[in-house]
């Protein structure tokens, strides 16, 4: 009996080891079939805040929130969800901080440039969150604001997120800068950089462990990679946050490029700020991971200029089929039935105003079903005209199974898109304007979004709203593949100021596998 329930423990440990967190189900009870699984939500989140603007005429607004509800079932302590200031290194270029130093009054000296890493100067938590339901905003104008490191636990994980937005009144960054913390990762992809004279993209590096990244930025070009060894052993050091500039990693310039961030040891937080001489700036986020489709949803219906960026990564050639999602349907955008993708070069087309005065996202599909080359796209967006001119950035982004969450919505400027972009499938989305910051009652809409087409809204606001609110969006069980992007409007005198952010899928839960009894593991 002794030797029966030692090797009954034993299995069990060994299966909970490989599976990470298990169910094990108790005695007496009936154990789901095998292949069963349990979804949870999880019970740790992190985010990553690159430094907002070293402007000083630039103001940035922080807000961060947890859907209510989202970690129903789960048994786990309420939860902390808090951002902390990281260290800085000075801008750096090709192969900066490679190898660590010594440690000396505080600071972390790079052993190969003797460049120091200097740790934050405040550590004070920025928007703490204490419930779900209900936004936190804080702001400030300081030109040195620190990137932040970020972690959720208990309650508050799933779906944290947390929105950094910056208008900058003045001077070459002019406009509004807008962009959802990503979270930590060891690869990303970012279509539509540019190494070109007429702008500065630097691409942020921010390292939330207790251990140094190293990472390595390759660039792809029209004629393939506009690399050497500039880009490699680029060491990140812990709680630290790394910019790069991209002109720094090559001799020849390129206006539409494609930056890869591979984090060979450790991970990282990525995120590029472009900075055009003549349209001014906005965060490019990291495009969805590469695959044979892609969907870039939310092109405002007023846009005056629209440009596609697209690689494929692996090592075969693309062929696509490009669509434009519009609100009646699926259109082929004038001259551009298709677009060839030479594997490890960037193609880059000009779209004009392809939307033609209606909501549109543009869908990407192979043009034959069985090929899976992957694809990594984003769009440039320009509003505006002559010198009032502003512009954004739309990547492909995942598709919204369970949630997605845009904080920062006013009382007005909220476009919500959501695109259902197979034909003859729709999508029944809920969507819900949480409490406001200051006050307010959540109020909550259903839409239907027709298969082929987006569908744009003035989104839902929260009754007696004061300060600002999040929606969330909730695909109801059943329905047709859906995306999703928010796009905020500020107008600053004649600029048509403006930001896009997409909303892929929070990943608030995951499957568990369920273990259970199995007494064919018991041997004598």
């Amino acid at each position: 009996m002794k030797r029966t329930m030692t090797s009954l423990i034993g299995a069990a440990a060994a299966l909970a080891a490989v599976t990470g967190i298990a169910a094990v189900a108790a005695p007496g009870s009936t154990p789901k079939t095998p292949g069963g699984a349990t979804r949870l939500p999880v019970q740790r989140s992190a985010l990553l805040c690159p430094p907002p603007t070293s402007s000083e005429v630039g103001e940035t607004t922080y807000t961060a929130f947890a859907p209510q509800g989202a970690a129903a079932g789960a048994d786990t302590k309420k939860g902390t969800a808090k951002l902390l200031p990281a260290g800085t290194v000075k801008a750096a270029g090709a192969g900066d901080g490679k190898k660590d130093g010594k440690k000396k009054g505080g600071t972390s000296k790079t052993a190969d440039t003797g460049r120091t890493a200097v740790p934050p100067t405040d550590t004070k938590p920025v928007v703490p969150l204490r419930q779900a339901g209900k936004p936190v905003t804080t702001s400030t104008d300081r030109a040195d604001a620190p990137a932040l490191v970020g972690a959720a636990d208990g309650t508050l994980a799933p779906g944290w997120t947390v929105q950094q937005t910056t208008t900058v009144a003045a001077g070459a960054g002019r406009g509004l800068l807008g962009l959802s913390c990503p979270t930590p990762d060891t690869t990303f992809w970012f279509p539509g950089v540019s190494t070109a004279t007429d702008r500065q993209d630097y691409v942020h590096l921010t390292n939330p462990d207790n251990t140094p990244a190293v990472v390595d930025l390759e660039l792809h070009g029209k004629d393939g990679s506009l690399g050497g060894s500039a880009g490699e052993d680029i060491t990140v050091p812990p709680h630290t946050t790394v910019p790069v500039l991209l002109s720094t990693l090559t001799t020849r310039p390129a206006t539409n490029a494609t930056l890869h961030v591979l984090a060979r040891e450790g991970r990282v937080g990525a995120a590029v700020q472009a900075t055009d001489s003549k349209l001014g700036s906005d965060w490019l986020p990291p495009a969805a991971d590469p695959a044979p489709s892609a969907v870039l949803p939310g092109i405002p219906k007023d846009a005056t200029s629209v440009r596609l960026v697209a690689l494929a990564p692996g090592e075969a050639d693309a062929d696509l089929k490009v669509q434009l999602a519009t609100p009646t349907g699926l259109i082929t955008p004038a001259g551009l039935e298709t677009l060839h993708l030479k594997s490890g070069m960037t193609t880059a087309v000009d779209l004009k105003d392809v939307t033609k005065g209606e909501a549109g996202s543009l869908v990407l599909t192979p043009t034959d079903p069985g090929a899976k080359a992957p694809v990594s796209a984003a769009l440039r967006v320009t509003r505006g005209k002559g010198g009032n001119q502003e512009m954004a950035f739309i990547p492909a982004t995942r598709p919204v199974e369970k949630r997605a969450t845009a904080a920062d919505n006013g009382a007005k400027g909220s476009t919500l898109s959501l695109v259902a972009p197979e034909k003859g499938k729709d999508a029944k989305v809920k969507v819900t304007a949480s409490a406001g910051s200051d006050g307010g009652t959540p109020v909550t809409k259903t839409y239907t979004v027709k298969g082929g087409t987006t569908l744009d809204i003035d989104p839902p606001r929260p009754q007696g709203l004061k300060g600002s609110y999040a929606l969330t969006v909730e695909p109801e069980s059943g329905s047709g593949p859906v995306y999703a992007a928010r796009m905020l409007a500020r107008p600053q005198g004649g600029v048509p100021a403006f930001t896009v952010q997409p909303l892929p899928d929070d990943r608030g839960s995951v499957v568990v596998p369920t273990a259970g009894q199995d007494l064919s593991l018991l041997t004598d």
